[in-house]
């Protein structure tokens, strides 16, 4: 398949890249820098433009058999967020059905759920509790809900929504980059540098790698679902303090303490149904493994002076 992915260099999106083009998909990847990743651009075509560009979008969406939409749009107010984001999607799904694209996946978040309830499941009513949520929320029900055209005409498309939850990369080649969040780099630096690791009690989530959740990407673009939700996210809860502890044991000769805030914190962590995901496709990750191994590249970069 010849496939259009928007945010290819990104966190998520470098591993999406990778995975369609190691499966022998022709990937075009839309990217602001392109000229800063050469070693994802020997693995698939990058172009340079935004997800605003709307002449640019509809010029590559054409020829296209799917579009993968990863890119996210920001503001910091709710018509900016709106006019960057929700309406940038409504945007890319309508040229791409115009253009007779088959499928559509549309990369949403876990904050379009918004308020947590005991158990996490994609059946639940989304209830955003912020700008970010709303947004990723209101571009879900546009991408789920464009099923025809008033004026008359079905949607032949295929649209699917995945929603990540805390998506952690170690960076596949050193031209490439890691998640924004700084949560991973600053207990590398405290156990570097032998200060207190300061945390949350109980605070942490069901981590996944983007090496991981690019698998689901795969498999959904590859298949035949449609108007279908799926949670992204690791079958484990695993706290910031186990991190920090993880941290410490690769690191024996520290001297930091972790230090946790009691903010009344439940000991029960409330949980993300993933059995959708794995009862569709087989996918089912514990990330341990990688979620060690991504500690360990952030305390070798602690120990490098000046490093990002």
């Amino acid at each position: 398949m010849k496939i259009f992915i928007t945010g290819g260099t990104g966190n998520i999106g470098q591993y999406v890249t990778l995975a369609m083009a190691e499966a022998g998909h022709e990937a075009i990847v839309l990217s602001r820098s392109p000229e800063k990743y050469p070693s994802l651009a020997k693995k698939a075509a990058l172009v340079k433009g935004n997800i605003t560009d709307y002449g640019l979008l509809a010029d590559y969406v054409k020829g296209c058999d799917a579009v993968i939409h990863i890119a996210l749009g920001w503001g910091k107010e709710p018509v900016s967020m709106l006019v960057n984001d929700t309406a940038a999607t409504v945007n890319l799904i309508e040229m791409a059905e115009k253009a007779s694209v088959k499928k559509f996946i549309y990369t949403s978040s876990t904050a379009a759920m918004g308020q947590m309830r005991n158990v996490m499941a994609e059946s639940m009513a989304n209830l955003p509790i912020d700008l970010y949520g709303s947004t990723k929320a209101a571009s879900e029900a546009f991408v789920l809900g464009f099923r025809k055209y008033y004026d008359g005409g079905d949607v032949s498309m295929k649209r699917n929504v995945i929603r990540p939850g805390y998506t952690y990369s170690t960076p596949p080649y050193p031209d490439c980059v890691t998640q924004p969040d700084s949560r991973f780099r600053d207990i590398a630096d405290a156990v570097v540098n032998n200060k207190p690791v300061k945390l949350t009690k109980y605070d942490g989530t069901q981590f996944i790698s983007a090496d991981e959740i690019a698998q689901l990407y795969l498999k959904l673009v590859e298949s035949d679902r449609n108007e279908e939700v799926y949670l992204a996210l690791g079958n484990m809860f695993t706290s910031w303090e186990q991190i920090a502890q993880i941290a410490l044991e690769e690191y024996p000769t520290s001297k930091s303490e972790i230090i946790l805030e009691d903010l009344g914190w439940g000991a029960e962590p409330m949980r993300f149904d993933v059995g959708k995901m794995e009862r569709d496709f087989g996918l089912s990750f514990d990330s341990q493994k990688n979620l060690r191994e991504h500690i360990k590249w952030n305390l070798v970069g602690a120990t490098v002076p000046g490093r990002p």
